[in-house]
């Protein structure tokens, strides 16, 4: 008989698998999760102890299972959660998540993930390491430092680069993906989720697009921050979230540019200049 935990973290893989496949998620990545399901349940030993043990290491030496389900189950044996599921069920709850880690309490917690646009653990170490999270009111340079201590404990064992080392998809596809996203749920032809957050009656009223280009895997959604809600930007801000077989997921929030020489244009937050750059030279096309 198949150890316990083993099973219950079979059965969130083949429950994302059905999840992913429900909202129109291609085959390969549906079976990928339905077959490391089965390894799981195959294996003679608990998968907590592997992971305690050898970390992320041990679980991609399994059959089935690869970098980005490995990730997966680190994070359900070291946090309870997997902010993936979460977010795709509609009860990603970034600031329960944040509180886990010592020096956070809900109004900070609350904060971080609206003024970060961040809701994992390893989106949150990139914030205190790259200086984004001090600058958040309430934090300051002695408690980022704290909590980048209780990160690294937390996190140590997981053996992924940083989302800051790892190169992520061309500006174009995110760009492209953007687009996607905004005409299909204009046009209504996307599944939607019912997010917990700023949604008391429960409507199903959140588009997600999942869609793959060469090794990327995205996950798209609209903005369901307090910050959009209150700018009245929550069908305008794009949250995408991409990862690879064998790189972390991480994400990018595409606006519509006000002001400055991208006014009116689709910009992916962080990357201007890179923005500037791929619209001069799209003009300079079409002349």
């Amino acid at each position: 008989m198949a150890n316990p935990s083993n099973v219950m973290m079979a059965d969130k893989l083949r429950e994302m698998a059905s999840i992913l496949e429900a909202q129109d998620e291609d085959g390969y990545r549906v079976g990928a999760y339905r077959r490391a399901a089965q390894t799981l349940l195959e294996l003679n030993e608990p998968v907590d102890e592997i992971v305690r043990g050898k970390g992320l290491k041990g679980l991609v030496e399994l059959p089935g299972i690869g970098h980005g389900i490995g990730a997966a189950i680190v994070e359900m044996v070291t946090t309870g959660h997997w902010t993936q599921l979460d977010r795709l069920t509609g009860t990603l709850a970034p600031g329960r998540l944040f509180q886990t880690i010592p020096g956070i309490g809900p109004e900070l917690a609350t904060r971080i993930h609206d003024e970060l646009q961040v809701d994992t653990l390893e989106q949150l170490e990139q914030a205190a390491n790259d200086g984004r999270l001090e600058r958040v009111r309430g934090v300051g340079a002695r408690r980022a430092l704290a909590i980048r201590g209780a990160l690294s404990d937390r996190l140590g064992h997981r053996h992924f680069k940083s989302p800051a080392h790892v190169a992520g998809p061309p500006l174009s596809t995110l760009l492209d993906i953007d687009r996607e996203y905004r005409q299909k749920a204009a046009a209504g032809v996307l599944r939607k989720i019912a997010r917990q957050r700023f949604n008391p009656s429960n409507e199903a009223w959140l588009p997600v697009l999942h869609s793959r280009r060469d090794e990327w895997h995205f996950t798209v959604l609209y903005s369901n921050t307090q910050r959009a809600h209150d700018l009245g930007k929550t069908t305008d801000w794009v949250v995408i979230y991409f990862h690879t077989d064998a790189a972390p997921e991480t994400q990018c929030t595409v606006v519509t540019e006000t002001h400055g020489p991208l006014e009116g244009r689709r910009v992916v937050r962080g990357r201007e200049g890179d923005c500037i750059a791929f619209y001069a030279q799209a003009d300079r096309k079409s002349e």
